[in-house]
């Protein structure tokens, strides 16, 4: 039997929370580079790859996605200790709906509804920006809202 409470389990389990906000960062320049590119063979490709990203981080965690590695190797070496750690599961929601606008954007693009695929994109830009530049995660948000209402 664990000695541990379940609030120190979820801490010690955290996540920084300035990795979602890099990853946010990138996902946000890809998303501009596709809006970009479409419709395009090479704008259909970069989203694919954008919604595997999405698929690991709703899958297995935002902490285990590319962008997170990048995170870790790079930037995190270079700063301090964060003040404190993040529930990991409204990044890993939020990665859900991300992947959700991808396969939408995917769908559109590979069936010739160009629009869309980049009203789909344009959403997930602006999620992504939401979450870069002003620390607002909106899928991490939705989680809040969805756990509350589903509460007993």
């Amino acid at each position: 039997m664990s000695t541990t409470s379940a609030p120190q389990r979820a801490q010690s389990a955290g996540i920084d929370p300035r990795g979602p906000r890099f990853a946010a960062s990138i996902t946000a320049l890809v998303m501009i580079a596709v809006l970009l590119l479409a419709p395009s063979t090479v704008a259909t490709v970069v989203l694919a790859a954008q919604a595997v990203v999405f698929a690991i981080g709703a899958a297995r965690g935002v902490q285990h996605t590319p962008y997170s590695w990048l995170f870790r190797t790079l930037v995190r070496p270079r700063l301090g200790a964060p003040d404190e750690l993040e529930d990991p599961a409204p990044p890993r929601f939020a990665q859900t709906v991300g992947l959700g606008f991808a396969v939408v954007g995917l769908v559109g693009f590979l069936t010739g509804v160009d629009l869309l695929g980049e009203i789909a994109v344009g959403f997930a830009l602006l999620a992504a920006l939401l979450n870069a530049v002003f620390n607002y995660c909106l899928g991490c948000e939705m989680y809040l809202l969805l756990k509350r209402a589903t509460a007993h």
